[in-house]
C-alpha cells in the first residue's frame, strides 16, 4: 500500500455526510428496548427458503444516521483501497502538486459525503456483506460489525415512514428485518455465495484504469453510442457509463446476482413474515408507490448513482422468481443455490425463458 495520503479525505466525507443527514429531521426512533424474535424469524425464513445461516442466530441493531454513515465509510475505505492505490502511484509530487492534491482530496471527500448523507436519510435497513470482512472493528462501528456482516435498521428513517403512513412500528420494523435477514441467509446459508460476490466486486475494482485518457475514451464512446450509454446509466449509473468492456461484463454478472437476491428477498419478505406482519401487503404497496412518485431531483440522483438500477432489481428479480415458480413450484429458485454456473445473467433475469432453457426446464 502507498504511504501517500488517500486521494479521498475520509474525515471530510463523514463530516459533510453528517451535515447533510442532519438537514432532514425525523421523529424519535423509539423502541429502544425492542427485542425482535430473531430465532422465530430465521426459522420462518428457513421454512420458506430452505436456507439456514451457518453463522448462528443473528442480532439486529437500531442505529442512527451518523452510525450508518460511519459504517459505510469504513466499508468504502476497505472496498476502494485497490483503486486508490493505483491513483496514488500516478499522483505527481512537488509543492504545487501536493497543494492541488490536498484540495482534490477535500473535494472528493465532500462529494462522497454528500452522496452518503443523502442516502443516510433514505435507507431503512441493511445487511452489509462487506462490513467487517477485513480487520477488527473500530470503536465507532463496534456495535454493528459482525464476523458475518452487519444487520441493522436505521431508526429515524423507519420512524419517519411510520409517522407519515401510520405504520405500526413493531410490525413494520419486523417486516424490514425479514428482508435483511433473508439476505444474511443467502450469503451465509449458501456456502460459496459470499466469496463469489466479494470476488466479483474485487475483480471489477481491479479493472479500474485511473488514466484520464481511459476516462476520456469512455466518454467519447458514450457520445457515439447514446442509446447504449443510456442503458448503462439506467443499469448502474455513471459508473456503468465510464466502465471498460471488461468491467461491464462483471457489472452485468453482479447485476444479475443482485436482482436474483433482491427479488428472492422481496418474495420471502411477505411469505416468511406470516402472522408476525399482518400488514405486509400494505407495507409493500405503500413503499412501491413512494418510490414511484419520488420527486424529479431524487429520481435524477437515483439514476446517476446507479440506485435506480438497484430499485429496478427488486421488480425484475421478483418477476424472475415468479416465472421460475410458474414452471417448477415455490422452491424452483433452489437450483440457483447449487452452483455459480446456475446463477442467472442480467439478460436471463429480464427474459427468464433463457435461464429455464439453459437449465433444461420446460418453458411455460
Amino acid at each position: 500500500m502507498s504511504s501517500l495520503p488517500s486521494p479521498v479525505d475520509w474525515g471530510r466525507a463523514e463530516q459533510v455526510a453528517g451535515l447533510i443527514a442532519a438537514r432532514r429531521p425525523a421523529p424519535s426512533g423509539g423502541l429502544a428496548g425492542w427485542d425482535p424474535p430473531m430465532e422465530l424469524i430465521e426459522q420462518q425464513i428457513e421454512d420458506v427458503t430452505g436456507l439456514r445461516s451457518a453463522a448462528g442466530t443473528a442480532t439486529a441493531e437500531l442505529i442512527d444516521r451518523p452510525t450508518w454513515i460511519h459504517a459505510n465509510i469504513q466499508s468504502f475505505k476497505s472496498l476502494l483501497e485497490p483503486v486508490l492505490d493505483k491513483l496514488n502511484e500516478r499522483r505527481p509530487s512537488g509543492g504545487t502538486a501536493n497543494a492541488l492534491s490536498s484540495v482534490s482530496r477535500q473535494i472528493t471527500g465532500a462529494q462522497l459525503g454528500t452522496l452518503l448523507g443523502w442516502m443516510s436519510t433514505r435507507v431503512l435497513g441493511q445487511y452489509d456483506v462487506l462490513v467487517g470482512r477485513d480487520g477488527p472493528a473500530d470503536a465507532g462501528s463496534e456495535a454493528i460489525r459482525k464476523s458475518d456482516g452487519a444487520v441493522y435498521l436505521v431508526a429515524p428513517n423507519l420512524a419517519s415512514i411510520e409517522d407519515k403512513f401510520g405504520f405500526d412500528p413493531v410490525t413494520f420494523r419486523t417486516w424490514v428485518l425479514v428482508h435483511e435477514l433473508t439476505h444474511r441467509a443467502q450469503f451465509t446459508g449458501v456456502p460459496w455465495m459470499r466469496g463469489y460476490f466479494t470476488g466479483m466486486v474485487d475483480e471489477a475494482l481491479r479493472a479500474v484504469d485511473p488514466d484520464p485518457q481511459a476516462l476520456l475514451a469512455a466518454l467519447k464512446d458514450a457520445m457515439r453510442n447514446r442509446v447504449e450509454a443510456r442503458q448503462h446509466v439506467r443499469d448502474s449509473g455513471v459508473a456503468g457509463l465510464i466502465a471498460s468492456p471488461e468491467q461491464r461484463q462483471v457489472i452485468a454478472r453482479i447485476g444479475g446476482l443482485m436482482s436474483l437476491l433482491e427479488g428472492h428477498g422481496d418474495v420471502t419478505m411477505t411469505r416468511a413474515a406470516g402472522e408476525l406482519v399482518p400488514d405486509a401487503a400494505r407495507f409493500a404497496r405503500v413503499l412501491a408507490e413512494r418510490r414511484r412518485r419520488g420527486n424529479p431531483m431524487s429520481r435524477l440522483v437515483l439514476r446517476l448513482t446507479g440506485m435506480e438500477g438497484k430499485l429496478n432489481q427488486y421488480a425484475a428479480g421478483e418477476r424472475f422468481i415468479q416465472a421460475l415458480e410458474a414452471v417448477g413450484g415455490p422452491r424452483a429458485v433452489d437450483t440457483c443455490w447449487t452452483s455459480p454456473d446456475h446463477l442467472p445473467s442480467l439478460d436471463e433475469i429480464r427474459t427468464p425463458a433463457l435461464w429455464l432453457q439453459r437449465m433444461g426446464q420446460r418453458v411455460a
